[in-house]
């Protein structure tokens, strides 16, 4: 039995308030139990745009934009474009300066039609289509980051000139996260090894490009894992990558000026859970490639970060309708989304929480699950979420932390449209994708 089932009245105060640091800051409570995001009232954009919707504060992404290049002034800061690749984000990024991480011929193209500045974009993944390295070429993308062997071979028979080209590492750091968002030990598909004794390693890697008339080697980079919140881990990656660039000097004459140390950064999406030391990070990466780079008497490279979710997660929420509510041994809440418009619960076991919004009730709080629409079992979007009692079908919910990942990852499972993303700022919604219809899925099926 919980506190709140003991102390019900402690329940209703719960209830009352927003967890610090989990919603966005612009989020607050109005009158009648409303939820204000900034300066809309979420009940008013349900009943505008319909659920669900992701909701997205521009405000505070451009201030989280501003806040990584303030830590890390002399570090290039790339968006990762995955974790949020439209147009109006890409737009607002590029006027707030930073540069952006491409995976795909799509999201160059998305890039290219808002004229994001070519020579700030680098494309990177472990399988690059032909489609999507001619695309980077045709664009004039600055930096590609080769993968494999393969695609250093392709690459050079496909580039005139020199294109600038960096190399991916496996730098055999764990980022203490879940298995299928670690992407920097041995054993993934990412990268090239350290290990000698492996064919697609570094040292093979590094002569394949040099071999290459058009590539021109220029960097190395590295990616540890997604909601890595040790910093630690970010600064044992920077020391290895230290050591790759000088083994790579001494044994090719090469002295590579830039590294890349990816993205990751950890978001919270439960009460409680920390939020990352964007200072503290600054702060001892800093430390450890001055030291790294001194004590072994190579130049400081010109480093780049990758933020994705960091950028955009917090600021965005998800709001819902309840569909139907379901009590006996255990109580579940249908809303009229799930898994298609937030597929991480079901992909990384992702936990999540949500409130009620648009209406005040003194009901005594219990824990739900909260599940969606389709025909999954594995349909969760929440575990044992403490809602009012009196919860019932027509209510809203809404659930923090889900700008990042949800629009990127929706998908049209059962044949459901995916939902609307709407940017709000000073109290005023602009539709930045429109819902997808029964005739948009049609035009697929």
């Amino acid at each position: 039995m919980t506190l709140s089932e003991l102390l019900p009245s402690l329940g209703c105060e719960a209830a009352d308030h927003l967890e610090p640091g989990l919603w966005p800051r612009s989020a607050s409570l109005g009158e009648g139990g409303e939820l204000i995001f900034a300066g809309a009232p979420v009940s008013h954009l349900a009943a505008r745009f319909g659920t669900p919707a992701y909701l997205l504060d521009e405000a505070q992404v451009r201030d989280t934009a501003r806040a990584y290049r303030r830590a890390l002034p002399e570090a290039e800061v790339a968006f990762a474009s995955k974790a949020l690749c439209t147009r109006a984000v890409l737009r607002w990024l590029a006027e707030e300066g930073l540069s952006l991480d491409t995976c795909s011929a799509g999201e160059i193209a998305v890039a290219r039609s808002i004229g994001f500045p070519a020579e700030r974009i680098l494309l990177h993944g472990n399988a690059k289509t032909p489609e999507d390295l001619k695309a980077a070429l045709e664009y004039g993308v600055r930096r590609i980051v080769l993968d494999s062997l393969d695609e250093v071979e392709q690459l050079g028979a496909l580039a005139h000139g020199a294109q600038e080209v960096m190399i991916r590492v496996t730098p055999g750091v764990t980022g203490d996260t879940h298995a299928a968002i670690t992407t920097g030990t041995e054993g993934q598909k990412f990268g090239f090894s350290l290990r000698g004794d492996v064919q697609d390693n570094v040292d093979r890697a590094v002569a394949a490009v040099l071999a290459q008339p058009g590539l021109r080697l220029v960097g190395l980079h590295c990616h540890i894992g997604s909601q890595v919140s040790r910093v630690d881990r970010y600064e044992e990656a920077a020391r290895r990558m230290v050591e790759v660039l000088v083994r790579i000097r001494d044994t090719y004459g090469v002295t590579l000026r830039e590294l890349d140390l990816g993205g990751g950064q950890a978001v919270p999406s439960l009460d409680r859970e920390a939020a990352f030391d964007l200072e503290g990070y600054a702060r001892r990466l800093r430390v450890a490639l001055g030291y790294e780079c001194s004590s072994r008497g190579f130049p400081l490279p010109r480093l780049t970060i990758e933020p994705g979710r960091a950028i955009v997660g917090p600021s965005g929420i998800t709001v819902y309708r309840v569909c139907a509510v379901k009590r006996g041994s255990r109580t579940f809440v249908a809303v009229d989304g799930g898994m298609s418009d937030n597929a991480r619960p079901a992909l990384y076991g992702a936990r999540y929480t949500a409130r009620l919004v648009g209406r005040h009730t003194r009901a005594a709080r219990q824990p739900v699950t909260v599940v969606g629409r389709h025909c999954e079992s594995g349909d969760v979007l929440a575990h044992d979420v403490c809602l009012p009692g009196d919860i019932h079908a027509g209510d809203l919910l809404a659930v923090p932390c889900t700008g990042a990942y949800h629009h990127s990852l929706a998908s049209n499972y059962n044949l459901v449209g995916r939902p609307p993303l709407v940017g709000v700022r000073d109290g005023l919604a602009t539709l930045l994708v429109p819902r997808e219809t029964e005739e948009d899925l049609l035009r697929r099926c």
